[in-house]
């Protein structure tokens, strides 16, 4: 599959209220844009869609994601690492040892200069992280699991 197949992406977000499949559609474009040789892998969980970006086929190796939380009103770009990255306006939400995330409710609410940054540095801390260069690929959409019997309920 390529950025282009959107079957399965959209199956998953069937569930979901028009305006974060909306949005969530729209940060894909944003980081697919940015990152055209990374690798798209597609989560549809119990309790969330995240679609995460990779340089190789490894969920260790995402660099950032777009996560739609069943129920929820809003999104997360999130940065697996994210309590690596330079934060200096601090606009990086979380307090856990590695994630970090901005909170997305509308297209505008991502300040896409910044965050246009913190991809980058993503990116780059992704890259340090795979040890086989042979395991780099480029511009995959994956779906890597898929739990519909377990899904919480919208």
């Amino acid at each position: 599959m390529a950025q282009e197949d959107l079957t399965d992406l959209m199956k998953f977000l069937e569930s979901f209220p028009a305006h974060i499949q909306e949005t969530a559609l729209w940060l894909r474009t944003f980081v697919w844009d940015l990152y055209p040789k990374a690798n798209e892998l597609i989560y549809d969980n119990y309790n969330a869609l995240a679609i995460g970006w990779s340089p190789t086929e490894k969920m260790g190796h995402i660099f950032c994601s777009v996560a739609a939380y069943r129920g929820g009103k809003n999104l997360h770009l999130g940065f697996y690492r994210g309590a690596q990255i330079k934060d200096p306006k601090k606009l990086l939400l979380g307090k856990g040892t590695q994630y970090r995330y901005l909170l997305i409710t509308k297209k505008e609410d991502l300040p896409k200069t910044y965050a246009k940054k913190l991809l980058k540095e993503a990116f780059a801390n992704a890259l340090i992280k795979v040890k086989d260069p042979k395991q780099i690929v480029y511009g995959k959409t994956i779906t890597k699991s898929v739990s519909v019997k377990k899904r919480v309920p919208q």
